[in-house]
C-alpha cells in the first residue's frame, strides 16, 4: 500500500443521488403489525413495503383527506 493517494482526478459517486436517506419516523403500531405482516407474506423487508407504498404515493400525487368531523 501507498502512505499517500492522490484523489484530485476523482470524481463523485454517480449513484450518490439514488441513496436511501436514513430518517427517523414515528409509526402507529397498527400501521407496523400490518406492514410487518405483508412482508412475512412477500418476504420483501418491512421498512422496502412502507418504502414502495410512500414512493407509489409520490409519484401518483395521492393526498390525504384530512378532513375532521
Amino acid at each position: 500500500m501507498r502512505k499517500e493517494y492522490d484523489f484530485t482526478a476523482a470524481r463523485k459517486n454517480p449513484y450518490a443521488a439514488q441513496l436511501k436517506k436514513p430518517v427517523t419516523i414515528r409509526l402507529d403500531q397498527d400501521a407496523v403489525t400490518y406492514f410487518k405482516s405483508l412482508a412475512d407474506e412477500t418476504g420483501i423487508p418491512y421498512q422496502s413495503l412502507i418504502n414502495l407504498y410512500l414512493r407509489d404515493c409520490a409519484a401518483s400525487k395521492k393526498k390525504i383527506n384530512l378532513g375532521w368531523a
